[in-house]
């Protein structure tokens, strides 16, 4: 991770650091909403909604982001995610009802969703071409590593009983805003003085939404993103759900749910000889495909050891969405709208973290608690179709020079890493 071009090649290390103490705290903090939620008297309907308020604030807010990123340094909207995450976390532990819980859980939102953007957008500027799959593995090893410590840690500490759950998914909460606080350690001179989006004569001006939507692979992108990441949100703010009703504890959750993000940072280790072998289509198609079988597999009353080896596969196979997705916007996006490009991918994770959670309590409320995981499986299938009709293999080995990407002149390779921003 250290041997990216540029001064300062300890940028990235620092950013994964941070990285994993922002995610570990979202995701301690996920699934002790739940359970919170549940300890004020939440049916499955109301996870759905307090779980869909997460994306509600994000969908409104990330374009914006991402063309005040265009044109602007990244660094700054790091600490004020943070503080937003922290935030949403202390307070959602105090909240005494579930529109407070709804609200709060909206916040902490808004603040990953600013760090996300800020995060990635570093990467894609301080990234040559040939090393953007590889930094954007690495980088989101941080966010796994988040995932896998957080359910742990959130498993711990709730309880459920003598009517302890209110409590302790308070003290679950408070935690992670701790959790979240630390990272600000890591995040100082983070982005090169060098890094921000260019300047010019054409510096105002700004890409359509609907041109930067028209590109090749855009579209694709940010669909596949969308399955992988609402399979990824269901799985923490359900599995919880799933457990109660099976009687599986939340210990034993938490820990189902580290194997997952376990094997999806196992995946991200090895995604370079993967792509090498199999290429960026195959790959990606056949993750998908595999990802929605394994995902609607969980609505079996599988016993634990069963879940626990479906979990590790699908966690594995969750592994090479996001960071696939985020290159394939990169570089299909026009040049002087990467940022916004990737906030429009993180849009429509949000949509799809909006959605999928509403539809998710509805089919719940309707087929049972394990129904929205069938829901899950259809939509990553069709992400899977999608990944190969929008054949994309360039760049799909390490250390070898992509195509020229037709968006970006000709031009030096510590400028041309200057210019790509990823969501």
């Amino acid at each position: 991770m250290a041997d990216t071009a540029g001064p300062g090649r300890s940028w990235l290390l620092r950013l994964v650091i941070a990285f994993a103490f922002a995610q570990g705290a979202v995701s301690m903090a996920r699934p002790a909403v739940s359970y919170r939620a549940l300890a004020l008297g939440a049916d499955a309907r109301a996870i759905g909604v307090i779980t869909g308020a997460y994306a509600l604030l994000p969908l409104f807010a990330a374009v914006p982001l991402g063309r005040r990123t265009d044109h602007g340094r990244c660094a700054p909207l790091l600490p004020f995610g943070v503080v937003l995450i922290a935030g949403g976390c202390a307070l959602g532990g105090r909240a005494v009802s579930l529109t407070a819980m709804a609200a709060w859980s909206g916040v902490m939102g808004l603040g990953h969703l600013c760090f996300v953007i800020g995060a990635q957008s570093i990467v894609a500027r301080q990234s040559a071409p040939a090393d953007q799959d590889r930094n954007f593995g690495h980088f989101t090893i941080g966010a796994s590593l988040g995932q896998l410590i957080g359910p742990i840690a959130a498993g711990y500490l709730i309880s459920e009983r003598d009517g302890a759950m209110g409590r302790t998914s308070a003290l679950a909460l408070t935690v992670a805003a701790g959790v979240a606080a630390v990272s600000f350690g890591s995040l100082r001179r983070i982005e090169h003085r060098t890094a921000p989006a260019r300047r010019g004569g054409s510096a105002g001006a700004k890409v359509p939404v609907g041109g930067i939507l028209r590109a090749r692979g855009v579209p694709a992108g940010i669909f596949i993103s969308l399955a992988v990441l609402s399979a990824t949100d269901i799985l923490t703010a359900y599995l919880p759900v799933v457990g109660e009703h099976r009687g599986i504890a939340p210990a034993t959750v938490g820990l189902l749910l580290s194997l997952r993000a376990a094997a999806t940072i196992a995946c991200r280790l090895v995604m370079t000889p993967m792509l090498r072998v199999l290429g960026r289509t195959a790959l990606l198609a056949s993750t998908c495909l595999l990802a929605g079988v394994l995902c609607a597999g969980i609505a079996l009353p599988v016993p634990v050891p069963g879940l626990a080896l479906m979990l590790a596969v699908l966690g594995f196979c969750l592994g090479v969405g996001q960071p696939l997705s985020m290159t394939t916007v990169v570089r299909a996006a026009p040049a002087a709208a990467r940022s916004t490009a990737l906030a429009l991918r993180l849009t429509g994770n949000r949509l799809g973290q909006v959605a999928a959670p509403a539809a998710a309590g509805l089919v719940a409320g309707v087929a049972g608690t394990a129904a929205p995981f069938v829901m899950l499986g259809a939509l990553l299938v069709a992400a899977g179709g999608l990944g190969v009709l929008s054949k994309d293999d360039r760049a799909s080995g390490a250390g070898r020079v992509p195509e020229q990407d037709p968006a970006v002149p000709e031009e030096g390779p510590a400028r041309a890493g200057l210019n790509r921003n990823p969501t």
